[in-house]
């Protein structure tokens, strides 16, 4: 073979080489497109199934906490009510007692050894049957109003605290 053949020989084989070659990878990028084309349509459709269940979750907590609202609303309307009516009632007993109109008095201990002269039994001017009371001055009848009120407001705000709390571990 002479030079020029060769040179021609090798020439045809460097093209038949470099056409296998665009070929193969040709080919290669249809295959591997077609799969990458395959692996991002099931991306999608993973990512559009995890937005739908992460939104009927977050509807499902907003609704929880709607729920939740609205039922601490409700306690709240109860204890506010509960305060009020108490507001009133202690009211009218502090105008009670103001007005005379009620007298708040205590049971006095009628044993002989407590060195009480109180005498056990009524007096004339006394209609009451029992046990020997004494009044209580009104200044510190309303003292006593006024503390038991507090204790009262404590022991409402007290229940509404442990209903609030009721409510959240529900």
């Amino acid at each position: 073979m002479n030079p020029l053949g060769l040179k021609v020989l090798a020439v045809g084989v460097l093209a038949l080489l470099l056409l296998a070659v665009g070929g193969t990878w040709k080919v290669q990028d249809w295959r591997y497109g077609k799969q990458l084309a395959e692996q991002a349509g099931l991306h999608k459709s993973d990512l559009t199934a995890i937005g739908n269940a992460a939104a009927a979750q977050i509807q499902t907590e907003q609704g929880k906490r709607l729920a939740l609202e609205q039922r601490l609303s409700s306690s709240e309307q109860t204890h506010h009510q509960a305060l009020t009516n108490e507001e009133k009632k202690q009211a009218r007993l502090r105008d009670r007692l103001a007005t005379a109109d009620l007298r708040l008095s205590v049971l006095l201990d009628e044993d002989p050894a407590s060195g009480c002269a109180v005498p056990a039994t009524p007096g004339a001017v006394g209609v009451v049957h029992g046990r020997a009371r004494a009044q209580l001055d009104p200044a510190h009848a309303q003292r006593i109003i006024a503390i038991t009120d507090a204790g009262d407001r404590g022991l409402i705000a007290l229940r509404a605290c442990q209903a609030y709390v009721r409510e959240l571990n529900k």
